[in-house]
C-alpha cells in the first residue's frame, strides 16, 4: 500500500507539471486550431538558459528563473512575429508543418549550443524529504508541485478575470467576431505563443531540478500531446485533468508493470489509454464537441 501511494504521489506531481506544459497546446490549438510540435523544445531552452546562468554564471535560482522566463516570453514572441504570422490565413496543415521544422531547427541549434550531454541543477530544494503520513516525499517534488498547482490557478484567473484572458477566449472562439469587436488578433496570437514559451520553460526547469537537464527532455513535449487530448484540445480544465491522470498513469505502470515485461510499458501506456478514452469521447474528457449542419 505504502508503495502504491508512493506511486500516486509521484505521478501526481509529474502529471501536474505535464498540465501546465499541456497548457501551451491547449493555448496554440484554441486561438489558431495549430498544434504546436516545438513545445518539448521551448521546454528545453527555458530549462538550459535557467541552467546556464546558475551553474555558468552564478545567478541565485530566483534571479536566474525570472530571467528565464523573461527570455521564454521574448521567444515566443519572436518565433510568431518572424515565423508564423506569415501563415495567418494559410491551410492548417502548413502551419503545422512549419511547427514540425521549427522542432527540429531548435533541437539541432541547441545541441549545438548546449551538447546532449546531461547536466544537472545544484542543489537547490533542501534535500531531506518530508513525511506525509508513511510516504516519503522529496521536497524538489513537492515545490514542482506547488509552483505548477500556483501557475494553473494563476493561468485560470488570468483567462477568467482579465481583459487580456477574456479577449484571448473570444479570439478563440470567433475570431471574425473578435476582429469586429476591436480586439487585435495578431496581438492575441503574440501573446498566445509567449504564454505557451512561458509554461514550457517553466515546465521544463521543474523537470530539470527532479532528471536533470538533456536533449532527451524535449521528447516530454511528445508525452504531454496525449495530455492535451486526453482532456480536450480546447479545454484548460481538461489539461490539467489529463495531465494528472497521465502522470499517475505512468507513475504506476512504471512501477508495476515495467518490472514485469523489461521497461517500456510507462512510455507506452498513455498512448493506450489515449486510444481507449478517444475510441468513447472523440473529443476528449472536456473537449467541446464540434457539430458541423449540411
Amino acid at each position: 500500500m505504502v508503495f502504491l501511494m508512493q506511486l500516486v504521489v509521484t505521478g501526481l506531481v509529474v502529471g501536474a507539471v505535464y498540465a501546465m506544459v499541456a497548457l501551451g497546446f491547449v493555448l496554440i490549438y484554441k486561438s489558431s486550431d495549430v498544434i504546436n510540435f516545438a513545445q518539448g523544445e521551448l521546454l528545453l531552452v527555458g530549462a538550459y538558459i535557467c541552467l546556464t546562468l546558475v551553474n555558468v554564471y552564478h545567478m541565485p535560482f530566483l534571479v536566474a528563473l525570472l530571467i528565464s522566463i523573461a527570455v521564454s516570453f521574448l521567444l515566443g514572441i519572436i518565433i510568431e512575429r518572424t515565423i508564423l504570422r506569415s501563415f495567418i490565413n494559410e491551410p492548417v496543415i502548413s502551419v503545422i508543418m512549419v511547427t514540425l521544422g521549427l522542432s527540429s531547427a531548435m533541437r539541432g541549434l541547441i545541441q549545438v549550443i548546449w551538447s546532449t550531454d546531461t547536466r544537472t541543477f545544484p542543489e537547490i530544494f533542501p534535500t531531506a524529504p518530508v513525511n506525509i503520513g508513511p510516504v516519503v516525499v522529496s521536497q524538489v517534488y513537492l515545490w514542482s508541485l506547488f509552483v505548477s498547482l500556483v501557475m494553473l490557478v494563476a493561468f485560470s484567473l488570468f483567462f477568467k478575470y482579465s481583459h487580456m484572458g477574456i479577449a484571448m477566449r473570444a479570439t478563440a472562439d470567433d475570431q471574425q467576431a473578435a476582429l469586429s469587436m476591436g480586439i487585435s488578433v495578431k496581438l492575441i496570437f503574440a501573446a498566445t505563443w509567449a504564454i505557451a514559451a512561458v509554461v514550457a520553460g517553466i515546465g521544463g526547469i521543474l523537470l530539470g531540478n527532479i532528471n536533470g537537464v538533456n536533449s532527451s527532455l524535449s521528447h516530454i513535449g511528445l508525452t504531454v500531446l496525449p495530455v492535451a487530448i486526453l482532456g480536450g484540445l480546447d479545454s484548460i480544465p481538461g489539461a490539467i485533468v489529463g495531465g494528472l491522470i497521465i502522470g499517475v498513469l505512468e507513475s504506476l505502470s512504471g512501477g508495476y508493470l515495467d518490472p514485469l515485461l523489461g521497461g517500456g510499458v510507462k512510455e507506452v501506456a498513455p498512448f493506450v489509454v489515449l486510444v481507449l478514452i478517444l475510441m468513447i469521447k472523440p473529443y476528449g474528457l472536456f473537449g467541446k464537441e464540434i457539430i458541423e449542419r449540411v
